[in-house]
């Protein structure tokens, strides 16, 4: 049975195919039911189409992480680090910095 969230979030995306809290409110259910396969390229359009908002980049990184891509992670993760030091948000920036350590350690 489908997750019924993602069920959601798909019928309200696909009557506003531009609203992009839909698309990552469907992003997160996809990884949430655990498909961030299926997730990435959401995170991916919202992070596109709002310069400043860090939290897809962040979801993103951790996504591509589940599914080994650690390159891209990293670039994703940098880019969320950048935007929370910027942004002021410090528990972001503290998760964000330890989670690039621990790939740069890896």
């Amino acid at each position: 049975m489908p997750d019924p969230r993602v069920t959601r979030f798909t019928q309200l995306l696909a009557s506003a195919p531009e609203n992009v809290l839909f698309r990552f409110s469907l992003a997160q259910a996809l990884d949430n039911a655990g498909e961030p396969a299926a997730a990435v390229p959401h995170y991916r359009q919202c992070a596109d189409a709002k310069a400043d908002w860090m939290m897809p980049r962040i979801l993103l990184g951790k996504a591509l992480l589940k599914l080994g891509e650690t390159s891209a992670a990293r670039l994703a993760l940098k880019e969320a680090h950048a935007l929370a030091v910027a942004q002021n948000h410090e528990d972001p920036e503290a998760e964000l910095r330890l989670l690039l350590a621990e790939l740069d350690q890896a």
